[in-house]
């Protein structure tokens, strides 16, 4: 008897395009949701049944539902520098709500046996100077509304599993590197403008916990087998600089690294006249006061529960970025052959 089908839903995404082709390679029967329209080349080339819709059109969410045994949700907006945040709150927590629905009534007839949720470290309590687990609570005054609205997705998938039986567990990754990332991730930038060679500085004082994009996708399918319903896990491999970043992508590549930095005190400058710009002539601006402080307010992050309780074992993140830099640059090389 063969086993029930697994269901990604944003398989098209970076993080879910590694989730389904690690199903896919593992020999599961897998279904993806995907949007009308969206880019699917990081999928294209993989025997899986496709469903179409958006995470709000719940009769096709209950259709690719119905008979699995896992959904891995790897749906987010992660636009955290959008002047109207409204889009954020629609997709991250009322589009989850009505999925939620779904998979509880699912779940409450035996059939869906556990629900993977993309969540992230932000939601973690995290203080300079000290190391943060799980059990961190996080201070809820004073947040971006990007970081509002992934706490309260979180908090939606954690009372299901309390109050609702869902089987869901949420998994709080870190930034992630690697190959696929066809649809440019800040941090995917990051590393494409290196090995281009348009990288024109680096941030000093800036560092980001990072894990590999294929181990972050092996710890949700891991998730699904081995993890506690109803509880978080922390998915980063270490805390590594801006700087270290851009010196692995360009020494893996043959190119020379930034000469100029930005150091702590201009990047607020920066971040100030960002703000300003986004306030006087109403644009979307990625560097203000509001994303430097959230860069700054970086802490490391302590995955020892994933590693014992999942059976986890990331690579080094230097790896991924090494890979993610190859593939930066075999994708420029194919698209000069084909002009």
């Amino acid at each position: 008897m063969s086993n029930p089908p697994k269901l990604v839903i944003g398989a098209n995404g970076y993080l879910g395009s590694h989730v389904t082709r690690q199903l896919v390679a593992d020999g599961a029967e897998v279904r993806v949701m995907v949007r009308s329209g969206a880019n699917t080349v990081s999928i294209d080339d993989l025997d899986v049944t496709r469903f179409v819709g958006d995470i709000f059109d719940l009769d096709t969410v209950r259709e690719a539902m119905d008979g699995c045994d896992v959904v891995y949700y790897c749906v987010v907006d992660t636009r955290a520098w959008l002047r109207d945040t409204g889009p954020l709150f629609h997709t991250n927590v009322e589009g989850l709500r009505g999925v939620l629905d779904v998979a509880s009534q699912l779940a409450a007839t035996g059939s869906l046996k556990k629900f993977v949720f993309t969540s992230s470290y932000s939601t973690v309590g995290r203080k300079r100077g000290r190391v943060a687990t799980e059990a961190d609570q996080i201070d809820r005054r004073h947040l971006t509304a990007y970081v509002q609205s992934r706490i309260q997705a979180e908090d939606l998938v954690l009372a299901a599993a309390k109050e609702r039986g869902l089987p869901a567990v949420a998994m709080c990754v870190s930034t992630t590197y690697g190959p696929g990332d066809y649809g440019m991730t800040p941090h995917g930038a990051l590393i494409a403008g290196t090995v281009f060679g348009k990288m024109p500085f680096v941030l000093d004082g800036i560092s980001l916990e990072a894990v590999g994009v294929a181990d972050a996708a092996r710890a949700m399918i891991l998730a699904a087998e081995r993890g506690t319903v109803g509880e978080r896990y922390l998915i980063s491999e270490r805390m590594i600089s801006n700087r270290e970043v851009v010196r692995i992508a360009a020494d893996e590549v043959g190119v020379a690294p930034p000469k100029r930095s930005v150091p702590v005190p201009l990047l607020y400058g920066m971040g100030a006249l960002g703000t300003l710009k986004a306030r006087f002539k109403g644009t979307d601006e990625r560097l203000t006061l509001q994303s430097v402080r959230l860069m700054r307010a970086e802490a490391d992050v302590d995955c020892s529960k994933a590693k014992r309780e999942l059976g986890w074992q990331p690579m080094p993140v230097e790896d991924s970025i090494r890979e993610a830099a190859k593939f930066w640059l075999a994708l420029r090389e194919a698209k000069r052959k084909s002009k």
